[in-house]
């Protein structure tokens, strides 16, 4: 009888512990579905969103508070002149496949980018790399036209991330890069699985799997979370649903800063918008409050610029865009459309554009300019505003850090050209020195400001909601991910 009951107490304790194992799996949820895996092919911000330190590395990388850390290159150093950089690599570094990692992959994977047929969205990121020299297996050369100041964090994004030559092609598809997780599944319309990588060459994930799980629909994601079919939803699509979420203890809601810089884009290449007059109208036609307040139920911060709030160099000019209707009016009329103008508003599906949509058409049509809305899915937003510049008006959030230089491209999609513009980037480019780079931020944010190139609506908080054990998860985000590498759940 005591055997028996030695056995019982046993089978007890095994069952105990097997009950309080520390769970390794994640299910992330995300509103938009990547077009397809490749970040060195693509815009599209939810690429990254599963891809940016999961699967890929940069020589550099963010940190969550926005810092530049070492990568793949675990120290370099700058030519007095500022016009060579030596990268010294991480040694032992093997791809997903088990191909190694050397020089030959950054100088590949640069010239990639810098190539006149580069798909790379990002190929200013690149201007003035001149060369790239191996010089050994574990040691890479970055020759530049003048000094580059923003080098290192251009090197972070995830658009700069380094790839294998045998693996390149069929990034879109099946990803392999270097990262702690890798590429298990794609179940389009559905999800994507990562697995933890055994042979990564730092700290390994503390997740087995993470599940990237694609709810388009705002009510859908609540009830995922409600359900536990999701385990967190770092951008939840419902800020009307965060008190709910608050008021349960099961789950921490996560408000923090973004990178996202939410605007009316509008096509400076199309009649009426190529009018000054017209531009400054729609942006004292805007009352900005009311959109934060309407769309995004009070979570999020005016802009006046293309510009980051919590940058240090940024400037508020939100007061030469007050919501003004009477002096929109009088606008339109100096500019010649005293009766205003049809135009089109191209929704892609994020809430802050569809229920922001709604709001803004309405704001334009107090002042007489009568805004169509056309609601698109993100694959047809990407085709046909984005590459194509087939649109009047549009709203989209610009994720990407510190992306002011986009202004200076003739050929983006707002199809602004301005050569003093141009000037002042380029100027940026080759400074380094921190007080002048303010100087020369501050200098480029008033100049797109006078200029209302856009509609500067607000910068987008970043409203998650996860379950209450989870941990590592990110506040902010200073670009545009999920990092789990350190993400594990509690006992």
């Amino acid at each position: 009888m005591k055997s028996t009951q030695l056995v019982l107490a046993g089978g007890l304790l095994l069952f105990a512990g097997a009950a309080h194992a520390q769970q390794t799996d994640l299910v992330l949820g995300m509103q938009l579905e990547p077009p397809h895996l490749d970040p060195t092919s693509a815009a599209a911000a939810a690429i990254d969103e599963v891809t940016y330190a999961n699967v890929f590395e940069g020589l550099t990388r963010f940190a969550s508070d926005g810092s530049v850390l070492p990568g793949l290159a675990e120290s370099w150093e700058i030519a007095p002149d500022g016009l060579s950089w030596v990268f010294n690599l991480r040694q032992g570094v093997t791809f997903h496949d088990g191909a190694p990692f050397t020089a030959e992959d950054v100088a590949f994977s640069l010239e990639r980018a810098i190539a006149e047929d580069s798909t790379n969205a990002q190929k200013q990121l690149f201007d003035g790399i001149n060369s790239v020299n191996v010089i050994d297996d574990v040691t890479v050369e970055i020759g530049l036209d003048v000094p580059k100041g923003a080098l290192l964090s251009n090197l972070a994004w995830g658009d700069a991330v380094i790839v294998s030559p045998g693996s390149a092609e069929t990034n879109t598809t099946e990803p392999v890069g270097t990262g702690p997780f890798r590429f298990s599944n794609w179940v389009q319309g559905d999800s994507v699985e990562l697995v933890r990588n055994p042979d990564y060459w730092g700290e390994p994930a503390k997740l087995e799997q993470v599940t990237f799980k694609f709810i388009s629909d705002p009510t859908a994601a609540f009830a995922a979370l409600m359900a536990g079919d999701v385990d967190a939803f770092p951008v939840f699509p419902a800020p009307e649903n965060l008190a709910q979420f608050e008021a349960d203890p099961r789950f921490n809601v996560i408000v923090g800063s973004t990178e996202g810089e939410t605007i009316l884009s509008t096509n400076n290449g199309r009649e009426p918008f190529d009018n000054i007059l017209v531009r400054e109208a729609i942006a004292h036609a805007i009352d900005r409050q009311a959109i934060i307040d309407g769309a995004m139920f009070g979570y999020g911060t005016p802009i006046g610029s293309h510009f980051a709030p919590h940058h240090p160099a940024y400037v508020d000019l939100t007061g030469m865009s007050e919501y003004d209707p009477e002096l929109a009016r009088s606008l339109l009329e100096e500019a010649g459309y005293p009766d205003g103008f049809e135009t089109t508003l191209t929704l892609p599906p994020p809430s802050y554009a569809r229920r922001g949509g709604e709001i803004i058409a309405s704001q334009l049509r107090e002042v007489g300019i009568d805004a169509e809305i056309i609601n698109v899915e993100w694959a047809q937003w990407l085709e046909q505003v984005f590459k194509a510049k087939d649109y009047g008006l549009s709203i989209v959030s610009h994720t990407e850090p510190m992306d002011i230089g986009i202004y200076a491209r003739d050929d983006y999609y707002f199809d602004y050209r301005d050569p003093v513009m141009a000037a002042l980037m380029h100027e940026l480019d080759a400074t380094a020195d921190t007080e002048d780079r303010a100087s020369l931020l501050e200098a480029a944010q008033t100049r797109i400001a006078e200029n209302y190139v856009n509609g500067y609506l607000f910068q987008l908080a970043k409203t998650g909601v996860a379950d209450a054990k989870i941990r590592g998860l990110w506040e902010n985000s200073p670009t545009q991910a999920n990092d789990v590498t350190a993400v594990y759940w509690e006992e």
